[in-house]
C-alpha cells in the first residue's frame, strides 16, 4: 500500500538549524559507534552484541514511551509494515556486525553509506516530491565520490576475507535503505517515532538473538570494562537516543535530504578513529570534508523552477 504521507503529516523540505544540529551529532554517534563495535570483538561476538543492543534499548523505549503516553500497543494497521522495517533493520544489522570481523571499518562505511542512493532512487517513485534535480543528484554522486577519495588507501590493504567483508557492508547498505523506503511509503509513516524504532528495535533483537544461538556464539571469560561501556554506549545512546531522533526527523522532513547528511557519519568515524585507536588524519580527508559539505549544500538548495 502506498501512502503519501505529506497530505497526512506536515513535512518540511528544506533542513532547518535544529534538524541539521541533530543530524550532525547523530553522524557523530554513528561514527563513533564503529570504533566501539570493533574494539570488543574480541571480546563480545558480533551478533551477540547487536542481540544486547536491540534488546536493551527495546526496553529503554518500551519504558520511555510508557513515561511519556505514547501507546506501542494500539492496533493502528502498522503491524505487518513494522514487522517488515524490523526483519530489514535486524538483517542490515546482522550484515554490519559480521562484516566488520572481515573487512578494515574505513572500507566498510563506505560501502554502507551507498544507502542514500538507494532512498534518492526508490523514493520518488511513491513520494513525488521527493524527486530531486540534476544539481541535487550532482550532490549526492559528489559526496560519494569524495568519500571514496578519501578512503581509498584502505582499499589496498590486503585481507583474506576482505571481498567477504565488503559484500556483507554493500548489501547492509540496500537494507539501509529499503527500511528507509518501508518507514516513509507505508503506514509507518503516520505512526509515531517511537512506535517505528519499537518496531525494529524489538524485531531485530529476535532476529539477532537467533542468529547468535544457531552460530553458538557466546560470552568470552572475563568481559573488560570497555565491552561493557561500548555496549552501553551502543544500546542508550546509539539504538535508543539517535534513532529516536533519526525517525523524528523523518517524520517531518524530506527523506532525501535527511539521508543526504549521512556521508559525514564516515567522516566523524574516521576522526574518532584518529583520536581513540591513533590512526593518521591526512590532508585528503580535509578536502573530502569540504566536498562533502558542498554535496549536502547541493542536495538541501532549492530548485528555482519548482521552488524546492
Amino acid at each position: 500500500m502506498k501512502v503519501e504521507a505529506s497530505s497526512q503529516v506536515l513535512r518540511r523540505e528544506h533542513l532547518d538549524s535544529p534538524a541539521v544540529g541533530i543530524l550532525l551529532l547523530c553522524c557523530a554517534l554513528w561514527g563513533l559507534q564503529q570504533v566501539a563495535v570493533k574494539a570488543i570483538l574480541d571480546e563480545v561476538a558480533p551478533l551477540l552484541q547487536g542481540t544486547v543492543r536491540s534488546a536493551g534499548a527495546a526496553l529503554l523505549l518500551w519504558i520511555w514511551s510508557a513515561w511519556r503516553g505514547v501507546p506501542l500497543w494500539r492496533r493502528d494497521g502498522t503491524l505487518g509494515a513494522g514487522v517488515l522495517a524490523g526483519v530489514l533493520f535486524g538483517l542490515e544489522f546482522a550484515c554490519i556486525y559480521l562484516a566488520l570481523p572481515h573487512t578494515q571499518a574505513s572500507r566498510l562505511i563506505v560501502f554502507l553509506y551507498l544507502a542514500p542512493f538507494v532512498v534518492a532512487a526508490t523514493l520518488p517513485h511513491f513520494v513525488p516530491s521527493e524527486r530531486l534535480g540534476g544539481l541535487q543528484i550532482a550532490g549526492l554522486i559528489g559526496a560519494f565520490a569524495a568519500l571514496a577519495y578519501a578512503f581509498q588507501e584502505g582499499f589496498a590493504l590486503p585481507h583474506s576475507r576482505q571481498w567477504l567483508g565488503d559484500s556483507l557492508a554493500i548489501l547492509a547498505a540496500v537494507l539501509w535503505g529499503l527500511t528507509t523506503l518501508v518507514v516513509r511509503t507505508t503506514r509507518l509513516a503516520l505512526a509515531t517515532p517511537e512506535k517505528t524504532l519499537f518496531y525494529q528495535l524489538a524485531v531485530s533483537a529476535v532476529l539477532l538473538g537467533v542468529g547468535s544461538a544457531l552460530t553458538g556464539e557466546s560470552w568470552s571469560a572475563g568481559v573488560s570494562w570497555l565491552a561493557w561501556e561500548s555496549l552501553a554506549f551502543q544500546t542508550i545512546v546509539v539504538a535508543f537516543a539517535s534513532y529516536l531522533m533519526w525517525f523524528w526527523l523523518l517524520r517531518h522532513f524530506s527523506a532525501t535530504k535527511v539521508s543526504a547528511f549521512s556521508f559525514l557519519t564516515p567522516l566523524f568515524g574516521l576522526f574518532f578513529g584518529s583520536v581513540l585507536l591513533h590512526e593518521r588524519l591526512t590532508a585528503r580527508i580535509l578536502v573530502a570534508l569540504l566536498c562533502i559539505a558542498a554535496g549536502i549544500y547541493l542536495v538541501n538548495r532549492k530548485s528555482p523552477m519548482s521552488g524546492r
